[in-house]
Order: structure tokens, then C-alpha cells, then sequence
């Protein structure tokens, strides 16, 4: 607990997911002072026309999403 996914259309490497990803969890730990081990991290690769089906209507359009985007 907690567990963190990032959606995100394809194309960026291993390496730079693994970055974004610790980044992400160093960030969370900071601000819920907790542990980094009690964190989990996952960055899914959803294609372009995938996009509005899978993440836009299910996880950004629900009313718990925080912070929306500008398009």
C-alpha cells in the first residue's frame, strides 16, 4: 500500500520508465512519509487508439481523478 500506476502512450525505454517511475515513488514516500517499501509501481503502455476506452473514460473521467488534463 499504495500501489501507483502510470498510463502512458508507448514508445519511451526501459530505462527512462524506470526513472519515471522511481521519481514518482521518491515523491509519494516524501509526501506520505512513508517508507519506500511500502510502495508499489507499475507504467502501462496504452496504444493512442486505445486511449479514451481504456484510461480517458475509466480512470481521468471519474470524479476521484485529482488533477485533469488540459485537452
Amino acid at each position: 500500500m499504495p500501489h501507483i500506476t502510470i498510463q502512458m502512450y508507448p514508445g519511451r525505454s526501459e530505462e527512462i520508465k524506470k526513472r519515471l517511475a522511481e521519481a514518482v515513488l521518491d515523491a509519494a514516500s516524501k509526501e506520505l512519509n512513508r517508507e519506500k517499501a511500502h510502495f508499489s509501481v507499475s507504467v502501462v503502455d496504452v496504444p493512442q487508439e486505445e486511449w479514451k476506452e481504456k484510461v480517458y473514460d475509466k480512470v481521468i473521467a471519474d470524479p476521484n481523478t485529482i488533477i485533469q488534463p488540459g485537452y
